[in-house]
């Protein structure tokens, strides 16, 4: 299903054509119905997909002709699909691509919404701290994700489809055993939850479309960094939808300045305010920077537009990661042994942050309740000091085992990749799901 917006779906996916046994099916509405659903923003994820059902059944239905279809893996938001899986009387399963502690998060308030009629909307701009089972440590009602908490229609729709988890054979998380074993273990427990498969770390390290055109940019990146010593380059990159405004990006700029460290920073121009797209390149980045920061600091210090993230967390240069905290980034800093300081800017990456920080000690805080406005309905924007920056950089970037960050994550990057050898937690799990798909044809 292609979104109106290019997130270089397509480009990947021509990237993967080697895979024999893997077919994709193009059932993409055309442009003019597709771009209708955007006229509501809070239904349009919902409307696209469902918009789609009849297309699905259409492809199922021509399968069945001459073959079987076994079963249904569907994306968190598809959950509508049951409805034709159902059809076929076939298994569906949810592929998460999210942790383990986010999907407790999330069957834990659909729990509350709808089964015992709780207001979570009583929790917004609230300073109270929750139990919640899938967590340790009780969770700031500051770090959850806003649609959890709010009673708009979009977030009645996403815990409509919450609830339908509950109607699969199995739940298919992107974590492993060794990272989230508490987490893991309260979904097991729960009997209103199906059988969870913990398959991860799933991460690509396929290039995206924008690098495998661009092969000049990423040799000038891996030059620079060839020059510099191991663990000694802080890398910033807030994701694909991560800007700032010119206020706060001055703030980081000041803060690399004063710490010392030599840096690596992906820095895009934010899109106009209210206006929901990609980050676009800077033709000129000294329009915002401090005066004169860019040759004070050109011994040191890079700065780009897009970053081939994976490359660059693998290089032995860096020695800390400024990461938006969205889970796949976190999963590729966990492989790498890279240490994290958090800065989440939207959807779940509060909890991601507060969930590698005080859960698990594998990251340092920036801030963990930091929240970004793309549709520019606060006035009053939150300003991240340079002197925080500093601080938590300064703390990031100790290079010896007094660091207990750095020691947690380098035990961390072996299990991580332990889990996914044969014999691991995440191998035998994988198995295990294999083996129960065959058992539900």
């Amino acid at each position: 299903m292609e979104l109106p917006l290019d997130y270089g779906v397509h480009n990947f996916i021509q990237s993967l054509t080697s895979q024999p046994r893997l077919k994709f099916i193009d059932i993409s509405l055309d442009e003019k119905t597709s771009s209708g659903f955007l006229n509501n923003h809070e239904t349009f994820l919902y409307d696209f997909i469902d918009g789609h059902k009849s297309l699905v059944r259409e492809y199922v239905h021509n399968i069945c002709k001459t073959g079987s279809c076994y079963g249904f893996i569907l994306d968190m938001f598809c959950t509508s699909m049951i409805d034709i899986a159902n059809e076929f009387n076939v298994p569906s399963y949810i592929y998460f691509a999210s942790n383990a502690s986010f999907l407790g998060l999330c069957l834990h308030f659909e729990t509350l919404r709808n089964e015992q009629h709780l207001d979570t909307s009583r929790y917004m701009n609230s300073n109270e701290a929750l139990s919640i089972p899938s967590f340790k440590n009780l969770c700031p009602t500051k770090v959850l994700p806003k649609h959890l908490l709010d009673s708009r229609l979009a977030s009645t729709l996403f815990f409509d489809g919450i609830r339908r988890f509950k109607e699969a054979e199995g739940i298919i998380v992107n974590t492993f055993y060794e990272l989230e074993s508490f987490s893991l273990q309260a979904l097991s427990d729960s009997k209103m939850v199906p059988k969870i498969y913990p398959v991860g770390p799933v991460v690509s390290f396929e290039k995206s479309g924008h690098f495998r055109n661009n092969s000049l940019e990423i040799e000038s990146i891996i030059k620079w960094l060839d020059d510099q010593q191991d663990f000694s380059v802080v890398f910033l990159c807030f994701g694909s939808m991560g800007s700032f405004e010119v206020e706060q990006i001055k703030e980081i700029a000041t803060a690399l300045e004063h710490c010392g460290h030599r840096f690596l920073w992906s820095l895009r121009k934010s899109p106009p305010k209210g206006k929901v797209d990609i980050p676009t390149i800077y033709n000129n980045y000294e329009e915002m920077l401090p005066k004169g920061f860019l040759e004070r600091t050109k011994e040191r210090g890079k700065i780009i537009g897009w970053a081939p993230q994976v490359t660059i967390l693998s290089h032995p240069s860096i020695g800390g990661f400024v990461s938006h905290g969205g889970w796949n980034s976190i999963l590729e800093s966990i492989h790498f042994g890279v240490p994290i300081a958090t800065w989440p800017l939207y959807a779940e990456q509060q909890m991601n942050a507060f969930l590698l920080v005080k859960e698990l000690g594998l990251g340092e805080e920036i801030k963990l309740d930091y929240v970004i406005d793309f549709e520019g309905e606060n006035n009053q924007v939150d300003i991240v000091s340079a002197q925080e920056i500093e601080g938590c950089l300064s703390r990031l970037m100790v290079k010896s085992e007094e660091n207990e960050v750095r020691k947690k994550m380098k035990e961390m990057k072996e299990k991580s990749r332990v889990a996914m050898e044969n014999g691991g937690s995440s191998y035998n799990s994988l198995g295990l799901l294999i083996k129960d798909v065959i058992t539900n044809i």
